[in-house]
């Protein structure tokens, strides 16, 4: 029994049953909205985990585009979002909540008053059951507030509408049309880290001291949280097959934080505390392959091919979906079946 994550279970859902009839979209049918001008927009996401701060950028991405000189503020959770965002240059604010508000009272409450410092033309909660999300869409001055709720005839026209990066997307054009703007039909924005050109050849440069060679690379990441991790005795027989069927290539071993490998470093490693090295070196390889998890939405941000491996988590919610990246259910598949899709990654 693990009493500290039964405790954060329960906080979660009494917040989420305190907190979901908060808010609801607003519309003044009665606006002209073509004609109004968008410089201020809100995104609320305040979750800590690497992962949930990438899954935000394809509405990032969005917003830019829908309003190339508006100005977004971020109310997000910890300290990842700077580091992320960095190269967004739309994104002027960062409202960062600390990750043990218990620890930091002052700093969690400030945060939460930042919220009232400017006035916003637009909202918008990103996911419709963070209860904090709800709270500080709610609390913040703005014109449009939109919630994140589902939406019933999205659902019915997007198979893709329950994943969490494309969700919030679709939402945002759905609400833009019930103010007037055009339905955009564009492919939704793929993750994205913004990886500059001077990044990208550094992470060459470090992929370059680990091989010393010239044949590609496959990058693997063993770890993952709790049941997401896959034993020692699977990555192991996974590795030796890669290692059969893929001589010509380099295999390589990003490290989690904890630095640990459940191949028991067997294979030439990297280790980093930054995640945009981390991705400027994923992004030099040929695929990525790792378990649903933080690192698995980093290599799809950075961008590479990436193959997603599922066992316990909702493959529609968290699949990769940047090009040439697939979601795979290993409960269902074999390994040789894992070994056929990525030959159509890397055999092109």
């Amino acid at each position: 029994m693990n009493i500290k994550r039964d405790i954060n279970a329960l906080r979660r859902t009494l917040m989420r049953s305190l907190t979901k009839n908060i808010g609801t979209s607003h519309f003044d049918p009665n606006t002209d909205f073509t004609k109004v001008i968008i410089k201020k927009i809100l995104i609320c996401r305040p979750n800590p985990r690497l992962g949930n701060q990438l899954l935000i950028t394809p509405l990032v991405q969005e917003v830019i585009a829908t309003f190339p000189e508006c100005e977004i503020d971020l109310f997000v959770n910890g300290g990842l979002a700077p580091i992320v965002f960095k190269n967004y240059k739309n994104v002027t604010r960062i409202i960062q909540l600390p990750r043990k508000p218990f620890k930091e009272l002052i700093k969690y409450f400030k945060g939460w008053m930042a919220l009232k410092k400017h006035s916003y033309d637009i909202v918008i909660n990103v996911v419709e059951s963070s209860s904090s999300g709800r709270l500080s869409a709610q609390f913040a001055n703005s014109k449009y507030t939109f919630f994140g709720d589902d939406i019933d005839e999205l659902q019915l026209k997007y198979e893709d509408y329950k994943h969490i990066a494309k969700q919030p997307v679709y939402n945002f054009r759905y609400y833009l049309t019930k103010l007037g703007l055009k339905e955009n039909d564009k492919p939704i924005p793929f993750l994205n880290l913004m990886l500059s050109p001077s990044e990208i050849a550094e992470g060459q440069k470090v992929l370059q001291d680990i091989v010393k060679n010239d044949k590609k690379t496959i990058c693997i990441f063993t770890f993952a949280t709790g049941e997401k991790c896959y034993s020692e005795s699977w990555w192991e027989a996974f590795y030796q097959r890669l290692k059969t069927e893929y001589p010509n290539y380099n295999i390589i071993e990003v490290l989690p934080v904890e630095n640990v490998s459940q191949i028991g470093f067997k294979a030439p490693t990297f280790y980093s505390k930054d995640i945009r090295e981390m991705g400027s070196l994923i992004t030099n390889t040929e695929v990525f392959i790792g378990a649903d998890s933080g690192i698995m939405h980093l290599a799809s941000a950075s961008p590479a091919p990436t193959v997603g491996l599922f066992s316990v988590t909702n493959i529609k919610m968290y699949a990769p979906y940047n090009k040439d990246s697939v979601a795979i259910d290993t409960n269902t598949n074999s390994i040789d079946d894992w070994i056929k899709i990525l030959d159509q990654i890397l055999k092109k």
